[in-house]
């Protein structure tokens, strides 16, 4: 062989085993890496949650480079509660009271946005109550001594004659819990979410009404966040909260009913047709949002409503709630 040719060889495989041996050296960041996002909310799987368990089925959050570790809580206070200890990073469809509370007494927490913008729960008791007025008396379940739920009972009856003293409260964080006593005759009445309020009245129970008709101004549930981890994760949140928007705008597409049900079925082990119940409900009223905003008339009325209730003892600036940078206010 030529010389020329064999020297001309031997540089190539010497330049070659010398990249090989510096890349073996150098460490290389992975591409694409992971990022694991802590989410907790109330309960049990519900319709509340659908895009959640719209962007893990579809890809969503995967797209976005994040993985969420969905964590199940009782109840809001203690989700709020773990929020605040940094055992979660973020938590969906939470209700907003204890948020706000918590932030109030100088939690490090934040709202990033709102997520069902209206109270999707219906009031469902036994059969042989047939309206709100017949409620006097009797034993209702809602949510907690100071969960949004009760302050929606309470509208719900007054306007019916029915103040407080008039009926009795017991509680039970998650919706599953409350239809439970309700099936199994512990109390009269419940402050169901769908699907369960569907899957109650399917065994011959009533529904007496709903909270959007009584409370409609009022947010019922957004996404928070723990405000140390926000700061060193801004990125991730943001990816989490555009994996969100997608999911709910795939929620909104009529032609996706089909596979949303499918969804919430294979999550929840609810009936399909309880479930294509809740996909209807919740796509008539709009409950959830689609601007990814806080809107300031709904978050005002909140605040006055807890104003009201004694848990706060002014209104105040709203933007103390929110997370600088992210949240964004509608008028």
């Amino acid at each position: 062989m030529d010389t020329g040719i064999i020297m001309r060889t031997m540089r190539t495989l010497g330049r070659a085993a010398l990249g090989l041996v510096v890349a073996t050296l150098i460490p290389v960041a992975p591409v694409g890496a992971v990022d694991t996002v802590t989410i907790g909310t109330v309960g049990s799987p519900s319709a509340n949650l659908w895009p959640v368990f719209i962007g893990l089925d579809k890809g969503f959050f995967a797209a976005e480079n994040v993985k969420p570790d969905l964590i199940y809580v009782p109840a809001s206070a203690a989700v709020i509660q773990q929020l605040a200890a940094g055992s979660l990073d973020v938590t969906m469809s939470t209700g907003l009271v204890d948020p706000i509370r918590a932030v109030d007494q100088g939690a490090a927490l934040a709202l990033a946005r709102f997520e069902v913008q209206a109270p999707p729960y219906a009031m469902t008791a036994k059969p042989n109550i047939k309206s709100l007025k017949d409620l006097k008396g009797k034993v209702i379940s809602v949510g907690g001594a100071k969960d949004i739920t009760r302050t929606y009972a309470e509208r719900m009856l007054a306007p019916h004659g029915l103040k407080p003293g008039d009926y009795d409260f017991v509680y039970a964080g998650a919706t599953t819990a409350r239809a439970q006593a309700l099936l199994g005759g512990a109390v009269d009445a419940a402050l169901l979410l769908p699907p369960s309020n569907f899957q109650v009245q399917a065994a011959g129970y009533n529904d007496l009404g709903l909270t959007v008709e009584y409370a409609p101004e009022l947010p019922f549930s957004g996404t928070a966040v723990n405000k140390a981890w926000a700061g060193r994760n801004q990125d991730v949140l943001r990816r989490v909260l555009a994996a969100q928007a997608k999911s709910i705008e795939y929620f909104y597409d009529d032609h996706n009913r089909a596979d949303v049900v499918r969804i919430l079925v294979a999550v929840s082990g609810q009936k399909a047709e309880d479930v294509e119940k809740s996909y209807d409900f919740f796509r008539k009223n709009n409950f959830f949002d689609r601007t990814g905003k806080i809107s300031r008339a709904r978050m005002n009325a909140l605040l006055d409503a807890l104003v009201g209730l004694g848990d706060l003892p002014a209104r105040g600036n709203i933007e103390r709630f929110l997370l600088p940078g992210v949240a964004q206010l509608s008028d």
